[in-house]
């Protein structure tokens, strides 16, 4: 019985050991080797929170109430569900501004302004190295017209140091050129008509390309630009950032690519209740990244929950990854 027990306390001890010290065949080990790993990514977002500070008759009518206090608990919420690390945001008016820091704060958010493309951060996790604003100009070389509605269209830029890993970062969110040439996809209302449109979107996004590729190469680190395009996936603007080493997040993503619009009608005469079900390929909102190590983008997803119907026509997308 002795020899028994003596073999047995052995074999537990031996047990033990393995779990303590043979790290690689260790089922707890790699289960927070794991969660490390997840800990080790971050969510990045682009978000279009409709600049829209004061209600309207449509909504009035309907009971409801579309001014930026009231629809600023429904962006919070989703902030709240979806947990990005950065958020970059287009059509912030100055109100909205004032009600994001107020209401994100308590979620550890620190607002960055930059015109209408304010840039949310979490501060916890994130350190702020530089910025960088620039209002795009109302002309374009070679073309007549004004391209920038009340100076609301230019990017925003910062470089973020992420203190669980120390990697550097760089993120631009933008807003582009809103109206449509002959040849555009977005709208049909004659009275959305510019020519030189799409010219001036290709423009814009060189100047935003110019200068992330600038800072990315200042800080050696990949850099990350999002934003309303105002124009889809086969349009000039697009084509400008591929050609030029960019890569869309949805065209990389190595867990899951969403293959959905992410948009839907909210203006001031109303909403639509549901979400539009054209492809990928019309969508208007993007989020490309720039010198990143191959399988960084884990997932590309747009967060499209029925509430969000009356918040914004864009839903928010956001990409997981670890640089």
């Amino acid at each position: 019985l002795s020899v028994i027990c003596t073999l047995l306390l052995y074999n537990i001890f031996s047990y033990f050991t393995i779990l303590l010290f043979d790290f690689e065949n260790c089922i707890l080990y790699n289960v927070l080797r794991k969660v490390k790993k997840m800990a080790d990514f971050l969510r990045l977002m682009t978000h279009n929170v409709w600049n829209c500070d004061v209600n309207f008759p449509a909504w009035q009518e309907m009971n409801m109430d579309c001014s930026a206090k009231s629809r600023i608990d429904g962006l919070v919420r989703v902030y709240k569900e979806t947990c990005p690390h950065v958020i970059g945001c287009q059509e912030v008016s100055v109100l909205m501004a004032q009600l994001l820091k107020e209401k994100c704060a308590p979620l550890g958010y620190t607002l960055i302004e930059g015109g209408y493309t304010s840039i949310l951060y979490k501060s916890d996790r994130l350190e702020l190295v530089e910025s960088f604003f620039m209002r795009y100009p109302e002309s374009v070389p070679g073309y007549e017209g004004v391209f920038n509605d009340a100076g609301s269209k230019g990017f925003n830029c910062a470089v973020f140091k992420d203190k669980l890993t120390s990697k550097l970062f760089v993120f631009a969110t933008t807003h582009l050129w809103w109206m449509t040439s002959p040849t555009g996809q977005l709208f049909s209302n004659g009275s959305m008509f510019q020519a030189h449109s799409d010219e001036a979107r290709e423009y814009q996004i060189s100047l935003l390309r110019k200068k992330v590729t600038e800072m990315s190469e200042k800080h050696v680190c990949p850099a990350v630009a999002v934003g309303d395009f105002n124009t889809d996936y086969r349009s000039k603007a697009v084509s400008e950032l591929l050609k030029n080493g960019f890569n869309h997040a949805h065209n990389i993503a190595t867990d899951f690519s969403d293959e959905t619009v992410g948009y839907h009608n909210c203006f001031p005469s109303g909403f639509d209740r549901f979400y539009s079900n054209k492809p990928f390929e019309d969508a208007i909102d993007h989020i490309f990244l720039f010198n990143e190590k191959s399988g960084a983008v884990k997932r590309f997803e747009r967060y499209s929950p029925e509430y969000y119907l009356p918040i914004s026509d864009h839903s928010p997308a956001f990409i997981d990854v670890e640089f």
